[in-house]
């Protein structure tokens, strides 16, 4: 996908996360790594009415040389590209189920949901809670670039009271992985009593006929 795609498919993921609640605000952002450098929304701007020409455009050394001002979590984007080499978009929402969760109490710090459905597992994995730093924070994006080394399939992060940052291939792919992880949240905030975990031999068997990372 070239360049001028990728702005177009930016704003598009972006307008869809918004239209459908994942977003709300001026909340949020979406970054693509192009071989030459960057592409990521602008600070404080809305995902539901981004303007492809305005998107911020940076160097591989960061800097910017096109567009509005990007978004002050460019440095947590850049080392999870840097820690995660499959990576091409990261994408940082505050999904409400998600920071409701981390509010009333996450599963574990390694996982902040338990494995409850078959394609949470599949699609999402492990999710490790990031401790409350403030937004920008660099400290946090050290943090994430130890949980990214330490297990490497890991395709998204949660930051206390803030919300998840995801990464895949695409924007389409990382936006999947947003969405099965925010519905997650909310399957499991809405039961009670709360369900069990999937079990290992369950799980193992979505090894085998998916290659789940698991």
């Amino acid at each position: 996908m070239n360049e001028n795609a990728l702005r177009d498919e930016i704003c598009r993921v972006g307008r869809s996360l918004f239209e459908r609640g994942y977003v709300h605000a001026s909340a949020g952002n979406i970054s693509v790594r192009l071989d030459d450098g960057f592409l990521i929304t602008p600070t404080d701007a809305c995902l539901g009415t981004l303007d492809p020409a305005r998107l911020a455009r940076l160097n591989a050394a960061g800097e910017q040389t096109a567009g509005d001002r990007a978004s002050k979590t460019l440095a947590l984007h850049r080392r999870i590209y840097g820690a995660a080499p499959a990576a091409r978009c990261v994408i940082h929402t505050h999904s409400t189920h998600l920071v409701a969760l981390t509010l009333q109490g996450v599963w574990s710090a390694d996982d902040i949901l338990p494995p409850i459905t078959p394609y949470f597992v599949m699609k999402v994995g492990h999710v490790p809670l990031i401790p409350y730093h403030r937004p920008g924070d660099p400290a946090a994006a050290a943090l994430v670039a130890e949980r990214i080394a330490a297990r490497p399939a890991l395709r998204a992060v949660m930051m206390e009271r803030l919300g998840p940052n995801v990464w895949h291939a695409s924007p389409a792919e990382a936006s999947a992985v947003l969405e099965e992880l925010e519905e997650t949240a909310k399957l499991w905030l809405l039961c009670n009593p709360k369900p069990a975990p999937l079990t290992d031999a369950q799980i193992d068997a979505l090894r085998q006929q998916f290659g789940a990372a698991w």
